[in-house]
């Protein structure tokens, strides 16, 4: 059977199973707002399906195969597995299906450029810096990211057929279904081993992506990763690096991270000064992303200038080092990073913001990622003055009985950091609020539903109100 195409069903009823993830609940507002009759089902009840509902979407919570009965078209995510009963029940009757990422790039299609942005981490920060920018400039991009932000007013827009900018994950090979025209690569690391095996497999992954650039098309990569480095020498594309240093095309000049990690630079372009940026985000890091974000501008003839000063005012993104607020004069801070790169990032910037003393609350994401980058795991936090450990988000998967958080904290332990396990967010409320002290700030990690602690904790207030 062919795959079926979304344009045919317009108007039609289509029904989306995990509906409530980043990437699905955005294509479900995408469709929604293009005329398609949307309903979806998922595990959890979560915000996200809340503003699905508010906006007229019906949400069940819970997979049964009724849900599914009067569906045109079934879309699914990666993690749903054809066992999944309404997945079942659609295949008996006939019902055609398309995977979450086959949808993003048939979507994609009939749009001039298609700005992709891949990377074990910083997609979301690079796409949303890139959309902030081109929306601010009058291009009017159409965009889907896996965050939101309140530029955009969430994390996906409409927009012209000119450009569209999307976020390209590589987990279970999402991205080989996109139609870059221009291809952005911020890093190659070691994660989804669960399914890649290796990093061999993860580097090949990204070299296919890249390869599906046009003979026209431009790849834009991190000149200071030695995997990206290695696999722009092999590509026969047009390329353009970023970097911290002259050895790649775009780098900064008068680099200063001195108010509270916020980094202020020019913008240097083969040598020329190009324009200059002060970011509201802080964080080394993110001088490469909004470097990687200003070069696909460029690509798009952006006048940099214009991009500089639309770049200076991109205030972050939902769950990206997001302060939720203070209690007890403490200072909370939440980040969605869930590998040990992304969290030492994160930690990172919370140690510039001139803090008593950092508390690091970690919910480990996925049974597969805590055993394949576990000894990276007991070394992450080392910048926190004190690290919690939760309980394993499963996420998709079943416990197997072999790892679990204790283990976590006792490796910690034995590397000299002050870890501490505390399970449910329940004793980590406790555990904070015993030994916590005014001008502390805690910054709890996790691309989970960790950042529900941040809220549960904002709930009960302060310890003496």
């Amino acid at each position: 059977m062919s795959t079926p195409h979304i344009r045919d069903y317009q108007g039609r009823r289509i029904h989306m199973i995990g509906i409530g993830g980043s990437s699905m609940s955005g294509l479900a507002q995408m469709l929604h707002d293009k005329g398609y009759r949307i309903t979806g089902s998922d595990n959890t009840h979560s915000h996200a399906v809340e503003r699905l509902e508010a906006e007229g979407i019906p949400v069940s919570i819970g997979h049964r195969a009724e849900n599914a009965m009067g569906a045109d078209l079934l879309v699914y995510s990666a993690a749903i597995h054809p066992d999944n009963p309404e997945r079942a029940w659609a295949a008996a009757h006939g019902i055609g299906q398309i995977e979450r990422a086959v949808l993003l790039g048939q979507i994609m299609e009939g749009h001039d450029e298609a700005v992709c942005i891949s990377g074990t981490h910083g997609k979301t920060t690079t796409s949303s810096m890139l959309a902030q920018v081109l929306l601010t400039c009058g291009l009017d991009p159409a965009v889907h990211i896996g965050g939101r932000t309140d530029a955009l007013g969430g994390g996906t827009r409409i927009g012209s057929s000119r450009v569209f900018v999307a976020e390209a994950c590589e987990f279970a090979g999402s991205f080989l279904h996109m139609k870059p025209t221009v291809a952005v690569v911020l890093n190659i690391d070691e994660d989804h081993l669960d399914f890649y095996g290796d990093i061999a497999h993860i580097e090949e992954a990204f070299y296919q992506f890249c390869s599906l650039l046009p003979s026209d098309g431009l790849a834009i990569g991190n000149g200071d990763d030695p995997r990206v480095r290695s696999l722009f020498e092999r590509l026969p594309a047009r390329s353009e690096t970023f970097g911290m240093t002259s050895e790649s095309d775009w780098y900064p000049m008068q680099l200063d991270c001195s108010d509270h990690g916020r980094p202020r630079f020019d913008v240097m372009y083969r040598g020329e000064k190009v324009c200059s940026v002060f970011l509201r985000v802080a964080g080394r890091f993110n001088v490469l992303n909004a470097l990687a974000a200003l070069s696909c501008a460029h690509a798009l003839g952006v006048d940099m200038a214009q991009a500089a000063a639309a770049l200076s005012e991109f205030a972050g993104v939902h769950r990206r080092f997001e302060h939720t607020g203070d209690i007890d004069g403490v200072h909370m801070y939440h980040d969605y990073g869930h590998n040990p790169v992304e969290m030492r990032g994160a930690l990172s910037v919370a140690c510039e913001q001139q803090a008593r003393r950092v508390w690091a609350v970690m919910q480990p994401h996925t049974y597969s990622r805590v055993k394949t980058l576990f000894d990276d795991f007991l070394t992450c936090t080392e910048a926190a003055d004190i690290t919690l450990v939760t309980d394993i988000y499963a996420a998709r998967e079943k416990d197997p009985g072999d790892i679990n958080s204790q283990m976590l904290v006792d490796g910690m332990r034995a590397h000299g950091i002050n870890a501490v396990l505390t399970p449910s967010f329940d004793d980590t409320e406790a555990y904070l609020r015993a030994h916590w002290q005014p001008g502390d700030l805690v910054l709890t990690m996790g691309c989970g539903n960790i950042n529900l602690l941040n809220e549960q904790m904002q709930s009960h207030g302060d310890t003496k109100s």
